[in-house]
């Protein structure tokens, strides 16, 4: 916490007093105690944060400002903290853009060696525009939704212009070592080809200024420190001014060398004929835009898939010589590793918001980005740990086929890289011990490794967060490992806690609260028949009240998936209790707990004992008298159930098998229709190709063979003829999953359907002319 400040004091211990620029001074005074009070935060110190920024009035307080109430909207969900963080962040952004302009015309401001004049406020603009996007999609309407995507495409122009700033310094300062001089060689020309295509104008934008910066190598001489100055003016469209619709400030894009007419490399994408409501709104945008820069056939492309040339030095390096170059360069890893990562796994059902965001993401750039940002210990720093633990932790947890690490390399990005986030989160707890966002992480990373008593120790210690919302998180996160580790008592009365603390999907909390009664009343041996009852009519009070919870709370115009889900599981048994003559509870189908926890991606952090216990749950349902003749869909169910606990258990073969036998041999149509569970079916060819995917020798040489990871078992050598063919017919159930027609929960699916088929481009790229 405290290097912003010596950062500070080594930036302007070597320039003579009397030389000083007092609105220099002034601006990173302003940012340091911005910073300093902010990142206050990550350490539950809200209170302290709230008074450190009460009386600031810069756009760097102003951005604090946002960060913090985005922070409480991302965290909790709820509506009026959305509305209220949406309002902080618009005062941000238009903040940044008066100071932005104000800049371009003042002798007294900031210059630095790396950026041009006034980069820090573009940075802080695309920052409030990124939480603004955000806070958007996550608000209850489809327009908002759609604005939202739209800010993210200016805030990227932005952005991809500070990192040409950047790689124009270090090509200039001839710090790249011998091996990327010839990796980059072949990529000069792209690099120049960029610069002028994402900075175009800059010649009209100098003439308008008097102040010439530093050149980074010798001071006496006239600067280039972005080594765009004299870039090639390109004849430009109209100014990419909002459409009156959208109600936009005023955009520092707008005659601003840092992102003026940045239009990258298009491509052609085939449009879909299934085109959806969210769909023609977009078309309908983009028709209206004054521009062809957001029309369907122009995606941009980002950079090369690359870090070569980029800006990496340590958070100690002298390049690093003044607080406002530090804020800039780790704000910007930091935005634009959130940008690249995110919108590289955006599922195929929403391909189409990439027309308004306007650029592919990259997966392997965003993380490298975002590592970067971590070194540095400010609030971007500590932002960017998060993000990385969020999507490690949680998005690569959640997945199932995923890129092979390479256990050689220290940096490697692929995979999981347990010692590399053992070793931040040490850093981040050191940093923030009084935080209960890092005993968050802590615990997920304990789960991952099929530890799931030693997470719910974590998240059992005593004592509260000061923010009601990371405090919601905390208790979701323990009622997620209570129901994966079976403790069905403290399952229930965790989620049920979660319905004072969150008001985003209460309808689940209190079906899953439902679901544990009933496996306490199923499989619990030990409990009179009194006591089982019991927990049936708790089970069945908390299931009606599931739909009475739900249909208030929406994204992107559109009711959360899994109220849908639910809603549809009481009409269906319902009708079941109808049909079978049976009680309610009686006529509930395959364990709906041990459902939810294969939704939630709950068997990857079982161990093998835990494992057995939830096959013995779903061998409850085989033995009932009406098996035989239960429904196609709750059968096709429990086969899945069934071969995903078979996978983890490394069992392979009689996984594929039950697929096949009870899912993949059935015609698709029979899974379709009112009530029914139509997710199974391409569910079913995703978890073929995990399968298939586990079976490499290339996957056992790194993982081993048995349900416990290193377990330190003989493995085969590896055999890329072998495994080209597994790889083959993985991508194939993987196509098949990706092309399926519309399904109940299709982006949860679509998120690991599109990682899985990375992982395996990944791997052709890797081995293909070695497998032949």
């Amino acid at each position: 916490m405290h290097r912003v400040g010596r950062w500070l004091d080594r930036g302007w211990s070597t320039a003579n007093a009397s030389t000083r620029s007092l609105g220099s001074l002034e601006e990173s005074q302003n940012l340091e105690t911005a910073l300093r009070a902010v990142e206050l935060i990550l350490n539950d110190d809200i209170a302290g944060a709230e008074r450190g920024l009460a009386d600031g009035n810069s756009s760097f307080h102003k951005l604090a400002q946002g960060t913090l109430a985005f922070m409480k909207a991302a965290l909790g969900f709820e509506q009026e903290v959305m509305k209220e963080a949406s309002d902080t962040l618009a005062d941000a952004e238009s903040s940044a853009s008066s100071s932005y302009n104000k800049a371009q015309h003042d002798t007294r401001v900031f210059n630095s060696n790396i950026y041009d004049k006034g980069s820090e406020f573009a940075l802080c603009q695309a920052e409030a525009q990124i939480m603004s996007a955000v806070v958007a999609v996550l608000n209850e309407s489809l327009t908002e939704s759609i604005r939202g995507f739209y800010k993210l495409r200016k805030a990227y122009m932005t952005l991809e212009g500070l990192v040409q700033m950047e790689m124009a310094y270090i090509k200039a300062r001839g710090v790249r070592s011998l091996a990327e001089s010839r990796a980059q060689s072949t990529e000069s020309l792209h690099s120049a080809t960029s610069a002028k295509s994402s900075l175009s104008g800059l010649g009209q934008t100098e003439a308008t200024s008097n102040t010439k910066p530093r050149d980074p190598i010798n001071p006496g001489q006239p600067a280039q420190p972005s080594g765009l100055r004299h870039t090639e003016v390109a004849n430009s469209a109209d100014d990419d001014s909002d459409d009156d619709e959208f109600h936009e400030v005023d955009d520092i894009h707008e005659h601003n060398r840092v992102t003026e007419g940045y239009t990258g490399h298009l491509e052609v994408v085939e449009e879909s004929e299934d085109m959806t409501e969210l769909d023609h709104r977009i078309e309908r945008l983009n028709l209206s835009h004054h521009t062809d820069e957001l029309h369907a056939e122009g995606l941009m492309r980002p950079p090369p898939p690359t870090t070569l040339g980029m800006l990496t030095a340590d958070a100690d390096s002298d390049i690093f010589s003044n607080s406002l170059d530090v804020f800039i360069h780790s704000g910007t890893n930091l935005m634009s590793g959130i940008l690249s990562l995110l919108i590289s796994i955006i599922p195929p059902a929403f391909s189409k918001l990439l027309y308004i965001i306007g650029f592919r993401g990259d997966r392997e750039r965003g993380i490298r980005m975002l590592w970067q940002a971590s070194k540095f210990a400010n609030i971007n720093g500590g932002m960017a740990s998060l993000v990385l633990f969020g999507w490690y932790n949680g998005i690569v947890g959640f997945c199932d086929i995923i890129s092979d690490s390479d256990p050689s390399d220290p940096d490697d990005v692929e995979g999981y890289p347990g010692a590399r986030l053992g070793a931040l989160l040490a850093d981040m707890r050191q940093r923030y011990p009084q935080s209960h966002l890092w005993l968050v992480e802590e615990a997920r990373m304990a789960a991952s490794h099929r530890k799931l008593e030693r997470a719910l120790d974590i998240l059992s210690q005593p004592g509260k967060s000061q923010l009601k919302q990371i405090e919601a998180l905390h208790m979701f996160e323990k009622s997620l490992c209570a129901m994966n580790a079976h403790r069905y008592q403290l399952c229930a009365s965790s989620f049920l806690a979660c319905v004072d603390l969150n008001a985003w999907s209460r309808g689940l909390y209190y079906y899953i609260a439902g679901a544990a009664h009933l496996s306490l009343y199923r499989y619990d041996k030990s409990l009179t028949k009194e006591e089982a009852q019991k927990h049936a009519k708790i089970a069945e009070e908390y299931f009606k009240t599931a739909p009475t919870k739900v249909g208030k709370k929406k994204m992107m115009g559109r009711q959360l998936p899994f109220d849908v889900f639910v809603v549809r599981k009481m009409a269906k048994w319902e009708e079941r209790a109808t049909r079978f003559n049976c009680s309610f509870i009686d006529a509930v189908g395959v364990s709906p707990l041990e459902e939810m926890i294969f939704l939630w991606g709950g068997y990857k952090k079982m161990d093998e004992a835990k494992l057995q216990r939830s096959l013995n749950n779903l061998v409850w349902s085989e033995t009932l008298p009406r098996w035989e003749r239960e429904d196609i869909d709750e059968q096709a169910i429990l086969a899945v159930l069934k071969a995903v606990i078979l996978r983890n258990l490394r069992r392979h073969d009689e996984s594929k098998e039950v697929l096949q036998l009870h899912v993949l041999l059935r015609n698709p149509l029979e899974f379709k229709g009112q009530n029914k569970d139509d997710w199974v079916a391409p569910t079913a060819h995703h978890e073929m190709a995990v399968n298939l995917w586990m079976q490499r020798t290339g996957y056992r040489a790194s993982h081993g063979s048995e349900p416990t990871t290193g377990g330190g078992e003989k493995t085969p050598s590896v055999d890329l003829v072998q495994d080209a063919k597994l790889v083959q017919e993985c991508k194939s159930h993987l196509e098949r999953a990706k092309g399926w027609e519309k399904y109940e929960l299709d982006a949860r699916l679509g998120m690991k359907i599109t990682a899985a088929l990375n992982a395996v481009k990944n791997w052709e790229q890797k081995h293909g002319n070695n497998a032949k």
